[in-house]
């Protein structure tokens, strides 16, 4: 088998996709647990319900993106970039969401396990990812 040949059998690439975005997910996890005030593994250890379902919608929301990015682009810097690119978009849109609502703080809202915060988090997590992925081009 050639070079060539031998890196574009649809194994090595599905491995290489999977290795590459499960790292950038790995990353994106670090990184929201920057963002959010509070402790998301710790908190899940503990078993609340709305963290998990709020990192549950975020961990979907990345790889959904990553789908999409895998999709429309032919070499692997081009998928991490725009994948990189809708996360940060994700991000925005968490940050937009604790914004856009004044009567409650978000992050002690989840912390508290509010379950139906919990719930709205995963759901725009979600509902962004398909449109994020969407415009991706």
């Amino acid at each position: 088998m050639t070079e060539t040949g031998f890196w574009s059998h649809p194994l090595v690439e599905t491995t290489g996709y999977f290795s590459v975005v499960v790292l950038c997910l790995i990353v994106s996890m670090v990184l929201f647990e920057l963002v959010t005030k509070y402790k998301n593994w710790e908190e899940i250890r503990k078993g609340n319900v709305a963290v998990a379902m709020a990192t549950g919608g975020r961990i979907f929301g990345v790889t959904n993106i990553f789908r999409y990015s895998i999709e429309q682009h032919n070499t692997l810097p081009q998928m991490i970039g725009w994948g990189l690119f809708g996360f940060i978009l994700l991000v925005i849109a968490y940050i937009l969401f604790e914004f856009l609502t004044p009567k409650f703080n978000i992050d002690k809202e989840i912390e508290a396990d509010n379950r139906s915060v919990g719930f709205i988090s995963l759901t725009i997590s979600v509902g962004l990812s398909f449109v994020i992925g969407a415009s991706i081009s």
